[in-house]
């Protein structure tokens, strides 16, 4: 019988001792390593940074307030735009994606005054004589603005597609009797848009704001005389102080505030003057002061999580500080919501100066 063979390894005791020897020093060695480590400034989680939408330092110390939900519009995310009272307290407001306008009555009434549509709808403003105004940037290569009677019958075309222009929102100088939209044309490398006053007579079309990357939300101060105009393609918030409805004052067009993160949209002005934008993808509303500086914020839920966050638009009721914001929540669950919360100060009369 063939006897085994001890291997040479086996005969070489001092190997196995070796091997120990190296392995206390491998962990040694780690454990420093760790205790390094541990003991090297660092950057470490909190609530905030964990945030899907983490806020600015220099916004944290904002007055801020929650805003309540107020109105489940659907499970699906359609996107909300839009949002404008008539002159009965309804919430009007549109489906970006059909072309849907809504109704919202004070006691939560839903309905569709204008149904699913080729042309499209972004932003809506209510002319003096009740007719809705619909702004649409329609396939991004053809926008347009048509006027509705309020039951959405007897469609007027004020901007016809083949113009050019990506309307994206409007609002209705009742001094001059015009109204102000904004162009949605370019990119943040490409200023192709712009802010633009049309005639009351709808007949003429003048630039008043050119040179935008993405125009995109459009407010007026009470007096008529300061518009704000949010661009979304370069992340800014524009104070344009005007001598008449279409001529800016020397040295009346400034930058008033740089935003950090997406984006901002749609803009709103309270009776005092404050100016309300919409930030979509962050779920909240930043609040300036007619300077243009920033005086509080509304969050809405579940913003952290990353819910909520397509916060494009908000009305504030005339008469009344109640102020609505229509978001949805994108890839995720939560669906189109209404959102409700207090404003500094209430919504402005329309057609004061008529």
């Amino acid at each position: 019988m063939k006897q085994a063979v001890p291997s040479p390894l086996s005969s070489m005791p001092w190997l196995g001792l070796a091997a120990t020897i190296v392995s206390v020093c491998v962990l040694q060695s780690s454990a420093a390593f760790t205790q390094e480590i541990s003991n090297m400034p660092g950057l470490h989680h909190d609530a905030m940074t964990r945030s899907a939408v983490p806020i600015a330092p220099s916004e944290r110390d904002l007055q801020t307030v929650v805003a309540e939900p107020y109105f489940k519009v659907s499970d699906q995310s359609v996107v909300l735009e839009g949002a404008v009272f008539d002159r009965n307290g309804n919430l009007l407001f549109v489906d970006a994606g059909t072309g849907r306008v809504f109704r919202l009555t004070p006691d939560r009434q839903l309905s569709v005054v204008v149904p699913e549509n080729k042309l499209g709808a972004a932003g809506l403003a209510i002319h003096k004589d009740g007719r809705i105004f619909i702004a649409s940037v329609g396939d991004m290569r053809q926008g347009s603005i048509r006027a509705v009677d309020p039951d959405g019958s007897n469609a007027q075309t004020i901007i016809a597609p083949d113009a050019g222009y990506l309307a994206n929102d409007l609002v209705f100088d009742d001094r001059g009797g015009g109204l102000y939209f904004t162009d949605s044309r370019g990119t943040s490398a490409a200023s192709t848009g712009g802010v633009f006053y049309v005639a009351p007579d709808f007949k003429s079309i003048v630039p008043v704001l050119p040179g935008l990357g993405v125009g995109n939300g459009i407010a007026l101060s009470p007096d008529g005389m300061q518009l704000w105009v949010t661009e979304h393609g370069k992340n800014v918030l524009h104070r344009v102080k005007l001598s008449n409805s279409t001529t800016i004052t020397p040295f009346g067009s400034v930058v008033a505030y740089q935003f950090t993160g997406p984006a901002p949209d749609g803009a709103r002005v309270d009776s005092e003057g404050n100016v309300y934008v919409a930030i979509s993808g962050q779920g909240r509303v930043i609040v300036f002061n007619r300077n243009g500086l920033p005086i509080g914020q509304i969050l809405l839920p579940d913003r952290d999580s990353g819910r909520n966050l397509k916060s494009t638009s908000l009305a504030i009721l005339p008469g009344s500080n109640e102020l609505l914001i229509v978001a949805n929540s994108g890839t995720e669950p939560g669906g189109a919501m209404i959102f409700r919360s207090r404003a500094f100060a209430q919504g402005p009369r329309p057609y004061s100066h008529h």
